[in-house]
C-alpha cells in the first residue's frame, strides 16, 4: 500500500475532504467530533503531511527577514554572502529572504527596525544583535504580531524568541581556554582578551567560559580585563599596541570576536606576532591567511552555511507548526589549525 492520502483519511473518518483540510490546517469551524475522527484516522493510517507540497499547491511563499549588524567585519559579510547564495538555490519551497542591516553603534535603531516588521510583510525573522531591554520588548511585539523569531549567533534568552541558532558560546569559550592552557603548557604569564563588544551575549558567554576553564586548570595564567574595540579599528590597534608595549609578559591573545584584522596589525606592529599564542573565532579570509602564515594558532568556528540553513528550517517549522529535528539544527564547534585548514 502507498502512502495514505487526505482522501484515505476522509474515507476512514467518514467526513468530507473539506473537513479534513480544515482539521489538518487547524482552521476553525469544525465540530469537535469531526476533529476527533480525523485525528484518529491520521493516527491509524500513519499519515504524514507533506508541508512543502501543500504549500506549493497553495502557492504559499515564506517571507523571512534577517536583521544583521551593519558591521564591516568579515564574519557578518560571510553571513550576508551566504544569504545571497541561499536565495539562488532551487527548492520545493517558495521563499523570499531580506537582509536588513542595523547600526551596531545605535541599539535604538535596531529596535526601530524590529518595530517596523509585521505579519503583513514577513512570516519570521532571524535577529543578530545585543540583548537589551528594548530588544526584548521588540521581540515580544513581533511574537504578538504572529511572527516566528530566532536569535542568530548571539542568543536573546531573556526574550520570548522561539529558538537560538548558534554554537554553545560558553562551551566555545571553554574550548578556547583549554587550548590556550595546553599551548602555553603551564608557562606563567598574562593573556590579553579582546572583544568587539561585551554587550553581545556571545561575547559575554565566551569570556565567562574562557575564564572559568583557566581558573579550573591553569592557575599560572593571569587573564587580563577585556579590551573592547567598539567597532573602531584605529582605536583597537592603538590600545593593543599600548598593552603589548606596557606588559612584556603577555604570552597569549584571545580574540572573542570582531576586529581580527586590526588585532593582527597591532601584533605585527608590536613585534609580538609569532611570540604569543593567538586564538580567534570564525574562519574568514583574514583568519585563514593568518593561519596559513602561522600568525594565529587556532580558529574556533561555526559553519555559516549551517547557520543560515538551520535558521530557515527552524523559522519554516514554526510557521508550519511542525517538529524541529534537534540533532539536525545543532551547530557544532569546529577547531581549525594550519594543519587541517585544507579540509575546511
Amino acid at each position: 500500500m502507498g502512502r495514505p492520502t487526505v482522501r484515505d483519511i476522509a474515507k476512514e473518518a467518514g467526513v468530507s475532504l473539506a473537513t479534513v483540510d480544515r482539521v489538518l490546517n487547524a482552521r476553525p469551524g469544525v465540530r469537535e467530533k469531526s476533529v476527533r475522527l480525523v485525528q484518529e484516522a491520521v493516527e491509524k493510517l500513519g499519515y504524514v503531511r507533506d508541508v512543502s507540497a501543500a504549500n506549493l499547491a497553495k502557492r504559499k511563499e515564506y517571507r523571512f527577514a534577517f536583521v544583521l549588524p551593519d558591521s564591516k567585519g568579515q564574519f557578518v559579510e560571510t553571513i550576508r554572502a551566504t544569504l545571497d547564495d541561499t536565495r539562488m538555490l532551487p527548492g520545493p519551497d517558495r521563499m523570499s529572504i531580506e537582509a536588513i542591516l542595523a547600526p551596531t553603534s545605535d541599539p535604538n535603531a535596531t529596535v526601530r527596525i524590529l518595530s517596523r516588521l509585521d505579519a503583513e510583510g514577513f512570516d519570521g525573522v532571524a535577529i543578530m544583535c545585543p540583548e537589551t531591554p528594548q530588544v526584548r520588548d521588540a521581540v515580544l511585539r513581533l511574537k504578538q504580531a504572529g511572527l516566528a523569531v530566532v536569535a542568530l549567533v548571539s542568543d536573546l534568552p531573556s526574550s520570548p524568541r522561539d529558538h537560538f541558532i548558534g554554537v554553545d558560546n560558553i562551551a566555545a569559550g571553554r574550548t578556547a581556554g583549554a587550548l590556550m592552557g595546553r599551548f602555553l603548557f603551564e608557562k606563567p604569564g598574562k593573556v590579553l582578551v579582546i572583544s568587539g563588544s561585551l554587550q553581545s551575549r556571545d561575547s559575554i558567554e565566551r569570556r565567562f567560559g574562557f575564564d572559568d576553564l583557566l581558573a579550573e586548570r591553569y592557575n599560572a595564567i593571569t587573564v587580563l580585563p577585556s579590551i573592547e574595540s567598539r567597532e573602531d579599528s584605529h582605536r583597537l590597534v592603538s590600545i593593543v599596541r599600548q598593552a603589548m608595549a606596557a606588559q612584556s609578559d603577555i604570552i597569549g591573545v584571545y580574540s572573542i570576536g570582531g576586529g581580527n584584522a586590526a588585532i593582527l596589525d597591532a601584533l605585527r606592529a608590536s613585534g609580538r606576532i609569532g611570540r604569543c599564542t593567538v586564538i580567534m573565532h570564525e574562519l574568514t579570509p583574514v583568519t585563514r591567511a593568518a593561519l596559513e602564515a602561522d600568525e594565529v594558532d587556532v580558529v574556533i568556528m561555526q559553519n555559516v552555511g549551517h547557520l543560515i540553513r538551520s535558521s530557515i528550517r527552524v523559522l519554516r517549522a514554526y510557521c508550519d507548526k511542525t517538529d524541529i529535528i534537534a540533532s539536525q539544527e545543532k551547530i557544532r564547534i569546529e577547531i581549525v589549525m594550519r594543519e587541517n585548514l585544507v579540509a575546511v
